[in-house]
Formats: structure tokens, sequence, C-alpha cells
């Protein structure tokens, strides 16, 4: 079982931005959008600030007594709502279009979405609020990574999505390995039992709800010797980020036909997720030697790499998408 926990993980990475795949579209002709113009390259710069400064004023928020209980509804709560409104975008593709309740000079519309993404929203923050074990934590994070992917992929076009992997690649590599704070956050993420890591236990009966946070899992045993953990865990930013560009090239290139009868856009971005998929074996063997890894120059990496390949191949040059708006 130990050595399927890459395997669940990178089937997790996969099945997410397949789906953020599925609800790009979608999620665009609903108005999700963050941007009206996806082409410029100062867009980026909110995502990047907030990504930097959020783990900084969250870990100065623990520090105060309380404060770990109340940041931990808090966020449960902004994970709920953020749930209602993408899964609302999301069950409404499998639901009849909303019908006018009499009189219909009233113009009272009956959309089942909003109660149905209401229910699930919910009850995934009680489940988190209650009894928050490894499968709940990874179907959370599984449906909000997704739908966060989809949502930043139709925001940014390509040059922004290069700008914002290439900053967030190298934010990664100080934060892990020089200020070493994002360390820090991932011992708090699995105190709070937050869906903002995937977890892949090596028995399906790991109780992740009592589980130790990371820093007591990395602590040497009585032998002096590495202990090695119950599960193998990865940020949910290291699934959403690299697939933001998976999703952008999808949305933003020209479905140009294909010898294989498949949109040259599409070829694109599975070409951005191989490039990632790369990255994540390379990760995966850091990861193995049993201290802590940044993903996102991996991923990013791999994911900018395997587009460019992947467009010069279909689009014949050297552009590579690019566009710049303001």
């Amino acid at each position: 079982m130990r050595a399927l926990r890459p395997v669940g993980l990178v089937l997790l990475y996969i099945g997410a931005q397949l789906v953020a795949l599925a609800l790009a579209f979608p999620f665009l002709s609903a108005g999700l959008s963050s941007t009206s113009n996806p082409n410029n390259p100062t867009d980026p710069i909110f995502i990047i600030v907030l990504i930097v400064a959020a783990p900084l004023v969250l870990l100065w928020l623990v520090r105060f007594r309380g404060g770990a209980s109340a940041l931990r509804i808090f966020l449960l709560l902004a994970i709920a709502g953020s749930l209602d409104v993408t899964l609302g975008a999301a069950v409404a593709l499998a639901l009849p279009a909303p019908q006018y309740l009499a009189p219909y000079g009233a113009a009272i519309p009956l959309d089942l979405s909003v109660p149905i993404a209401s229910v699930l929203a919910l009850g995934a923050f009680l489940a988190l609020l209650i009894e928050p074990q490894w499968y709940i934590v990874d179907s959370v994070g599984f449906v909000a990574g997704a739908a966060l992917t989809a949502l930043l992929g139709i925001s940014f076009g390509i040059l922004p999505c290069f700008i914002l992997l290439s900053a967030l690649a190298v934010y990664d590599a100080i934060a892990v390995y020089r200020t070493k704070h994002m360390i820090s956050l991932a011992d708090v993420v699995t105190e709070m039992k937050l869906p903002i890591l995937m977890v892949m236990p090596s028995d399906a009966s790991f109780d992740y709800a009592s589980a130790p946070p990371l820093r007591a899992q990395r602590a040497p045993g009585p032998d002096g010797e590495p202990q090695e953990r119950e599960a193998l865990y990865m940020g949910l930013g290291d699934v959403v980020i690299p697939g933001t560009l998976v999703v952008s090239a999808f949305v933003w290139l020209p479905a140009t036909a294909t010898a294989l009868g498949v949109g040259a856009n599409l070829l694109a971005a599975l070409g951005a997720m191989a490039g990632s998929l790369v990255g994540y074996a390379v990760l995966m063997r850091l990861v193995a030697r049993g201290n802590p890894q940044a993903g996102l120059p991996l991923l990013n990496g791999g994911a900018v790499l395997g587009y460019v390949l992947a467009y010069l191949v279909l689009f014949h040059n050297l552009s590579l998408g690019l566009s710049l708006s303001l």
C-alpha cells in the first residue's frame, strides 16, 4: 500500500485538472472569470501578493490563544462559501434550465442547482468540522481545487499564467528552503485538518482526524532514524497553480483541428499537464528521501516546458500564444 501512495496522489492531481478542463467553458459562460481582460500581465499580481501574504498572516494569528480554533472556523466557512458558488455552476450543468413559478409575471425562478449546491457546501463544512478524516479532506480539496483551477485558468491568458507560475515557483523555493515558513504552515494546516493538503495514507484505516502535525511525523524515532510517515501530503497549490496553465491553454488557444481530430488547444493543455507530471515524478523521488520539498519549481517548470513543446509542434510558430494587453 505504501508504494501506491504516490499513485493515489497523482490520480487526484490528474483528476482535479481534468475536472477543471470540463468546468472551464461552463464557468466562463456563467461569468465567473475574475478579470475582464485575460491578457493583462498585471492581473496575477493580486494573486501572487495574496499567496505570499496569507501564510504569514495565518502563522501570526495562530500564535494567539484561541486563534487557531477561530481561524479554522473562519477558513472552513470561507471554503464552504466558495464551494456554494462554484458547485452551483457545476450542478447546473446536469439539471434542466431554471423554470419560472406561477404567476409567471412575478418572474420567480426555480433553480434547483442553488439549494443542491447549498446542501453540498453545508455538508462539506459539517463533515470537515466534525470528523475531518483523510477521505473527507481529499474529497473537499479535490472539488475546491478543480473549481479554483478552472476559475484561474479562465481568468488568465498564457502570458499572465507564465508570470503567475514563474513567480510562485520562486516563492515556493524560498519559502521551503530558505525561510522555511511554508513548512511551518504545513504543520498548522495538518493540525487544523483543512482541505489545503491532499492526504494519501498507507492504509485506508488511517485516522487523520487524530493524526499528529507533520513536525511530529518528521521527528526521529527511538533509534534516531527518521520515522516513515503514515501518509504522503501534497499542497493544494501544487495541483491548482500548474493546472492554471492547463486550463488557460484549453480556453484561450485556438481550437485548430489536428490530424488526430482533436483541437490543438486541448492537445496543448494536455502537453502542459504531461510536462507537470514529469515534474511530479522527479518531485516524488525527492520526497522519498524524507525531507520537505518545494513542489512548484518542478511542477510549474514541467508544465511550462510541456506547454512550450506542445505549442511549437501544434502551431509551428514562436509566439507561444503570448499576447500583451493593458
